[in-house]
């Protein structure tokens, strides 16, 4: 997801670094004010980097990994069904994924003597845990009006994302020698994924999320490495050039950016916590990259926190106009009330405890989480749930006696509160009167974390443009939400949002008009 970021003020921004010396506090808190005019924001941006170009989770679609192939005819399999079939005439399929071909006949530059074919197989799963292809995968193209849609070249770059700096586009980052990567060796990818440093020293906008990346290990970046040079379809087109204007087109203060915001160095375990555990760590902060959408952002557009050692890491971020939600252990808009079996189960199939994903988490289910082995979703689920409660927003009472009463005035119609009427007639077909929806279909908003979010900016962008549910190989099959942009005025929206926030035991904030207004205006809808 790439978009708009909550911007702290000066003292806020001085305050979270408190505890670091105080002549690195005056260097934090002048970059708080200056260093943004060389940075774009980016939440959920993910893959590798090429030419100089980055990208961000936003509005794409992804259909697949490619195709390799060598001189033999030996399958593989590895980390839960990533298959390699490797012949000169033979498709490559990964997890399930698309097959890409040229001429009906799969090509790749053949592997090293030190690259195997299970290390292909594991690159390509690290590349899904990643979801690399989601961001460097331009969009199905509409050749002319009535066409249908043709398909992009998997990790070819091209996705353009609208920041408030100007547009971004993805990089090609597959092994073509002049328009991907293929020139790379180890080390320059290597310094690209984990410090943002493309070879010649062109620095890279966070678009890319290096931060998170410089926790990969040295075992997975290396798959990670053999898989991009041996186990995908080189596409010989260039991605577009991002082209931001001065002053923000001046990278070299990135350098003075990722001095003081960027970590470095590899994820180290905890000792006092399990293997579990530590896995879940592992693939939430560096190659899940989680917090690049669900933790807020500093005035230098820096995630602030990369740890559960952070008090504000995932506490949740607006990004694109989508609110990306508390993931701590807050029982209000956090995971407090849903199990770690909830959690896994949403990841795999965008389902889990009555919540369906929506927006940009869709994207993030189809073309990544889905695909990981049930040891690694379990893992995440432990990780997450072991996280504190923290930025605690909403409540939910089930059992209270307001959530009682409104219930039961939702099904005899017995309702006048303002929002009431409009719920009934154009929400409870599928979210139900007492807001409890319909399993593997409809979500609950009867205590549903998102609906009790400080930020209503999801709830209103969703009431304006409508929305889906993920499709994936073993979840139920997806269902639409339609646009009310032209049914519903700003008001009313505000109106049955707060209905919504505030009913059947759900207790947060009030929607306002102007809050409405605000989204729609930035949507141009």
């Amino acid at each position: 997801m790439q978009g708009v970021v909550t911007m702290r003020g000066f003292s806020d921004h001085v305050a979270w670094h408190g505890g670091r010396p105080a002549w690195r506090r005056l260097w934090h808190a002048v970059l708080g004010g200056v260093v943004t005019l060389a940075l774009v924001s980016s939440a959920g941006g993910t893959g590798g980097t090429a030419n100089g170009s980055e990208s961000s989770r936003a509005n794409r679609t992804v259909n697949g990994v490619t195709s390799s192939t060598e001189n033999s005819t030996t399958n593989s399999t590895a980390n839960g069904g990533t298959s390699v079939t490797t012949n000169s005439r033979a498709n490559r399929t990964v997890n399930g994924v698309m097959n890409s071909t040229a001429n009906g006949v799969t090509t790749s530059t053949a592997p090293t003597t030190d690259t195997t074919t299970a290390q292909i197989a594991r690159g390509a799963y690290l590349a899904k845990a990643a979801d690399c292809a989601g961001c460097h995968t331009a969009p199905p193209r509409v050749t002319h009006p009535g066409a249908a849609p043709t398909a992009t070249p998997a990790f070819a770059g091209g996705l353009g994302m609208v920041s408030p700096f100007g547009t971004i586009y993805s990089s090609n980052i597959t092994p073509d020698p002049r328009s991907g990567i293929g020139r790379y060796s180890y080390d320059d990818f290597a310094r690209a994924v984990r410090e943002g440093v493309a070879p010649g020293g062109k620095r890279l906008y966070p678009a890319m999320p290096y931060p998170s990346f410089a926790k990969i290990d040295d075992a997975d970046l290396h798959a990670l490495y053999a898989y991009f040079m041996h186990g995908v379809q080189p596409v010989a087109a260039p991605a577009p050039m991002t082209r931001l204007p001065f002053p923000f087109n001046q990278r070299w203060a990135l350098a003075v950016w990722n001095w003081a915001f960027a970590p470095s160095g590899p994820f180290k375990p905890e000792s006092t916590r399990d293997a579990q555990w530590n896995r879940g760590a592992y693939l939430a902060q560096s190659l899940g990259h989680c917090g690049a959408c669900h933790t807020p952002r500093g005035a230098a557009y820096q995630e602030r926190g990369y740890s559960e050692a952070d008090p504000l890491f995932l506490t949740g971020g607006t990004n694109d106009h989508w609110f990306a939600p508390n993931l701590t252990g807050d029982p209000g808009s956090g995971l407090g009330r849903h199990s770690a079996a909830d959690i896994a189960a949403f990841l795999k199939h965008g389902h889990g405890g009555g919540l369906i994903a929506f927006g940009s988490m869709v994207q993030v289910v189809e073309d990544s989480t889905q695909y990981l082995s049930d040891a690694d979703l379990a893992a995440l689920a432990a990780y997450l749930k072991s996280l504190p409660p923290r930025a605690p927003s909403g409540h939910f009472n089930e059992r209270s006696r307001a959530a009682r009463q409104s219930v039961q005035a939702l099904k005899t119609g017995d309702v006048e509160r303002p929002g009431a009427g409009l719920y009934a007639a154009y929400c409870a077909r599928c979210h139900q009167t007492d807001g409890a929806g319909v399993p593997q279909k409809y979500p609950r908003l009867a205590g549903n974390p998102a609906v009790l979010s400080a930020s209503s900016t999801s709830l209103v962008r969703l009431l304006v443009e409508g929305g889906r549910s993920p499709r994936t190989e073993h979840g139920p099959e997806p269902r639409k939400m339609p646009s009310f942009a032209d049914q519903l005025s700003d008001s009313e929206m505000a109106h049955v949002l707060t209905f919504i926030r505030n009913t059947w035991g759900n207790a947060a904030a009030p929607v306002t008009t102007r809050d409405v207004s605000s989204v729609r205006g930035a949507l141009h809808k």
